[in-house]
């Protein structure tokens, strides 16, 4: 079977699954990425081979998560991830981030592309939010 899965597309890989996130304080973090930016917790178990506990977030029905992973020598936490989030309203979430006290970058308007805005978690970890329209406004 799985030589077939390899014939066919040319790669075992199926998904993305999850995306690692560098976080100094784990329970701050989940705190933030709960309270602050309603993510939901997927899961909260203690692992013991990563100093910390295995933390998964996700936007409520994402498919792809994001772990909480613990700092440390080799993952420094306040990197740009390069993870891109989507929005239905770019414009709103950027006043709903401000009031909540989230470092956020201006609402970017350019030609061509979505309108898109940075921000970044209490550890200086950079993120992308880009808006896709809902079904209904498609």
């Amino acid at each position: 079977m799985k030589d077939l899965i390899m014939e066919k597309t040319g790669s075992a890989f199926i998904d993305v699954m999850t995306i690692g996130v560098p976080v100094t304080d784990q329970d701050r973090a989940l705190a933030f990425y709960v309270d602050t930016l309603g993510f939901e917790t997927r899961m909260d178990v203690p692992l013991e081979q990563l100093g910390g506990r295995w933390i998964i977030v996700a936007p409520p029905d994402a498919r792809t998560t994001i772990a909480l992973v613990p700092a440390g020598d080799g993952i420094p936490a306040g990197i740009e991830t390069g993870i891109r989030l989507t929005t239905s309203d770019a414009a709103a979430l950027h006043t709903q981030l401000q009031e909540r006290g989230v470092v956020v970058g201006e609402v970017l308007l350019w030609d061509g592309v979505p309108p898109m805005l940075t921000f970044r978690d209490q550890d200086g970890n950079g993120f992308e939010a880009v808006e896709q329209p809902t079904l209904e406004a498609v």
